[in-house]
């Protein structure tokens, strides 16, 4: 089996508070919504071009509820995921992730990179197929 990397970072602002919410067994998860932008100069019109995706982010226990006390809306925020778990993903190639354990800082609030989600991402499965072509 070939090893690699399974991480994220993610740099952007939060484009509305975290949804915080309990789940039955007690655990709280919040989700963020954050948008990356990047910009550049058109070569052709010499014109300022921008674009902005949205990733969305689920966190679990404890740093679930630290992100719902201290972030808001607006915030610059730099999310680290670890033992990402995919999703689906979009027709293009795309996909979206769930951390299972993630860091989040923020300007503006106290910094918590290295807090772990700890115990709310679910079970660990080894059944992936080695076979993704990035």
């Amino acid at each position: 089996m070939a090893r690699g990397i399974n991480k994220v970072i993610l740099i952007g602002n939060l484009g509305a508070d975290p949804e915080t919410r309990a789940m039955p067994s007690g655990t709280t998860v919040a989700n963020l919504r954050i948008a990356t932008s990047e910009s550049w100069r058109d070569k052709q019109t010499g014109e300022q071009q921008e674009r902005t995706e949205w990733h969305r982010v689920a966190l679990f226990g404890r740093l679930a509820e630290i992100a719902g006390e201290y972030l808001r809306k607006g915030y610059s925020t730099e999310i680290v995921g670890n033992d990402l778990q995919m999703l689906g993903g979009r027709g293009g190639g795309g996909a979206s992730a769930s951390p299972a354990a993630a860091g989040a800082a923020s300007a503006g609030a106290p910094t918590y990179a290295e807090e772990s989600a700890g115990g709310g991402g679910g079970s660990r499965s080894e059944e992936f197929d080695d076979d993704i072509p990035f």
